[in-house]
């Protein structure tokens, strides 16, 4: 199939574009958040192709995949020379995100349409979101298994969160300095440079995922200290590569981290604990890292995604 879709989530795509079709992907002069075009810290097959605007508008598209509310409402229908997602051309609206806002009005800007599938990353986000009479889909993440690399070395815990300062309580930002006063916390992402001064945090520069994964994978353990989103990739990403993780019980984690591959809570003081236990017990850590890599793999590997997501295609289409 020619699927069209924007490159929104880098790590996410990533994975999306391994499959068997071809993907087209929107790119603007400015490569701003409406044309990104191809990845250039990742790494993506040739049959990732970019496409301009005057381009998309006579394109052979077979199913268009959205990820944001704006692409909905008129962006799509723009790129695509006046053709409809959902009315002329098959469509999936994929929802990265947990809800925001009071539980009783999550209700999803694509609720109530038969002319399109939501498809959620997350059992727990096709829990809170109501969709109404759309079409619903679970497809869990899949990674592309950077390998089994934990040294573990450094005593100190990994964390991985983009913009930290403007997410804030969300992704548990303001935890960073309680964890930090107990274990080292270096502080991986975009603009992590923010929180320079935070007790015990120290920032490391936004890297190329490969140079990112071969850092994560020399500290001690990997901390997600995030409150309210979507299952985190760096979680999995981390857990691939054979850490262990000290995380907060919330959303997808508890499902997605088993006992013996971490420690979840929603106690601060029982995180806390259980970084300082695995920094002065590598071998405990270690262990745990690699009940951590056999869980990621066993249910959020790369293959079963893509077919996964095969399956969602031929539906849609077929619909």
């Amino acid at each position: 199939m020619r699927v069209l879709l924007w490159h929104v989530h880098g790590s996410w795509t990533t994975a999306f574009v391994q499959g068997r079709h071809e993907y087209l992907i929107p790119v603007t002069p400015d490569r701003g958040p409406d044309g990104l075009g191809r990845a250039r810290t990742y790494r993506w097959p040739e049959t990732a192709v970019e496409i301009t605007r005057q381009e998309a508008a006579e394109a052979e598209v077979d199913v268009v995949i959205l990820q944001r509310p704006h692409e909905l409402h008129g962006l799509a229908t723009e790129w695509l020379g006046g053709r409809r997602p959902g009315r002329h051309l098959p469509a999936v609206y994929l929802e990265h995100n947990a809800p925001q806002g009071r539980i009783a009005e999550m209700r999803h800007l694509a609720a109530d349409r038969d002319d399109l599938v939501v498809a959620h990353v997350t059992h727990f986000n096709d829990l809170f979101w109501d969709c109404g009479s759309t079409t619903t889909r679970v497809i869990e993440h899949g990674i592309v298994d950077p390998g089994d690399r934990y040294g573990g070395e450094l005593p100190a815990a990994a964390v991985v969160v983009n913009e930290p300062l403007r997410r804030g309580r969300i992704t548990g930002t303001d935890l960073l300095g309680r964890l930090g006063a107990e274990v080292p916390v270096d502080l991986f992402g975009m603009q992590s440079g923010q929180l320079a001064g935070a007790p015990g945090v120290r920032s490391v520069n936004d890297l190329p995922q490969a140079v990112l994964h071969a850092e994560m994978a020399r500290r001690r353990l990997y901390l997600h200290p995030v409150r309210w989103t979507s299952l985190g990739l760096s979680l999995l990403e981390a857990m691939h590569l054979g850490m262990p993780v000290v995380a907060l019980a919330t959303t997808e984690v508890v499902e997605a981290v088993p006992p013996e591959a971490g420690v979840i809570s929603t106690q601060v003081e029982v995180l806390a604990d259980a970084a300082r236990r695995l920094v002065a017990d590598p071998e405990q850590a270690r262990l745990m890292g690699k009940a951590a890599r056999a869980a990621a793999t066993a249910r959020y590997g790369l293959e079963r995604f893509l077919a996964d997501w095969d399956r969602l295609l031929d539906e849609v289409r077929a619909r």
